[in-house]
């Protein structure tokens, strides 16, 4: 039985020209690129024109790219390494932010010395951060750090990030956003958003897993949060991982080039995708809100989504109950519960993320497989219930 992959939010296949790209820095090209011989030099000019690619697709300068190990790093290296910087103040977090976001948020503020205040930015019904409650909350707390993702990994719904920054910035703060979900996506540009920082990731654009980057604006007060010898400008030390650091390159260039196609054709699916879904009585989360064009995320009622996902991988569809960074509660959304989605409801929630390869005939089958577990679990309660 063929597998049909309905869940590219958790991680992407390695392109064919990535890899490629890739394979020499493995093989011949292996130097350490801080060596001062020839193979350590080859190196450091893959990493230099990496560096290059990922800046041009993010609307940076090269200067501003710190290469880490994943956007966990690099959202962690935001809020850590900024908040060593200054004095105790507060940190306003989205109610939905990612745990690798939330969790190092909950642990400055769990400090015996030097607590910092966290506030969590609320959102509404559709999973929206309201631009106009975010500007009061930032006139009353004088926040000296915010983060807003860009676009949710669960729901899909985007933000208006740069409304958010303009109004984070009338007040002196400094402000990022997780940008993973959002980038090859839809339109990233760091200039154009006015934050401070963003960060992407390589393997949610057919890259490889562990590269991504935290792109900054140079006056961010930002400390290291690993030290060693030096590396990314004093920001992460380490020796570099060439050959992920090449492939993120590459990968940001085909994302770049391939987004608006990308983004029609997954939208496409997405509609009629959920035309079906809602046809079946199904609730799809966020659906009055703007959201990336490749991601649904819905329920139907009295059916478990761990239950869904189990049985739909059985039927050749693997999709995700939520996130799948947070397979240690499952069967529960912080995410939902910040949307006020009751939580019956939201113990069934189950994510399809599309990709452009994916086809309107693996929809239609999914489809049928969704309406064939829903008559086989009710036939199922029907007996145990005579």
């Amino acid at each position: 039985m063929t597998q049909v992959y309905f869940d590219h939010n958790a991680t992407t296949r390695v392109d064919d020209a990535v890899l490629d790209a890739m394979l020499p820095y493995f093989r011949e090209h292996y130097g350490n690129a801080s060596s001062g011989h020839s193979f350590g030099l080859i190196a450091r000019r893959a990493i230099n024109r990496a560096r290059e690619q990922v800046a041009q697709a993010a609307g940076a300068s090269p200067a501003q790219v710190i290469f880490t190990s994943g956007g966990t790093e690099a959202n962690n290296l935001f809020i850590r390494g900024v908040s060593d910087s200054l004095k105790p103040s507060v940190l306003a977090v989205s109610a939905i932010e990612h745990p690798c976001v939330i969790r190092p948020a909950q642990a400055l503020a769990r400090k015996r010395d030097e607590k910092w205040q966290l506030h969590y930015l609320a959102v509404n019904a559709a999973g929206q951060v309201k631009v106009s409650e975010a500007a009061a909350v930032f006139a009353t707390t004088r926040p000296a750090m915010v983060s807003v993702m860009f676009a949710n990994n669960e729901t899909g719904v985007i933000q208006d990030i740069a409304s958010i920054a303009e109004a984070a910035r009338a007040q002196g703060s400094w402000i990022h956003t997780d940008a993973v979900q959002a980038f090859g996506k839809i339109p990233v540009n760091f200039t154009g958003l006015g934050v401070h920082a963003l960060t992407l990731s390589a393997h949610k654009i057919y890259g490889p897993k562990g590269a991504a980057a935290l792109i900054v604006d140079p006056r961010l007060p930002l400390k290291p949060i690993i030290d060693g010898g030096g590396h990314e400008n004093g920001l992460r030390s380490g020796t570099e991982n060439v050959p992920a650091i090449v492939g993120f390159g590459i990968a940001c260039e085909l994302a770049a080039s391939k987004m608006v196609e990308s983004a029609a054709k997954t939208a496409a699916l997405r509609n009629h995708l959920e035309q079906g879904l809602l046809a079946a009585g199904a609730t799809v989360f966020g659906l009055d809100a703007l959201r990336l064009p490749n991601t649904c995320y819905f329920a139907l009622p009295d059916i478990e989504g761990d239950t869904l996902v189990v049985r739909l991988d059985k039927k050749g569809f693997a999709v995700a109950s939520g996130a799948a960074c947070s397979s240690a509660t499952p069967g529960k959304s912080h995410v939902l519960e910040a949307m006020n989605v009751p939580p019956i409801l939201a113990r069934c929630a189950v994510r399809v993320s599309l990709g452009p390869d994916n086809t309107s005939a693996e929809v239609d089958a999914f489809l049928t497989a969704v309406r064939h577990i829903v008559d086989e679990l009710k036939a199922m309660n029907a007996l145990f219930n005579v």
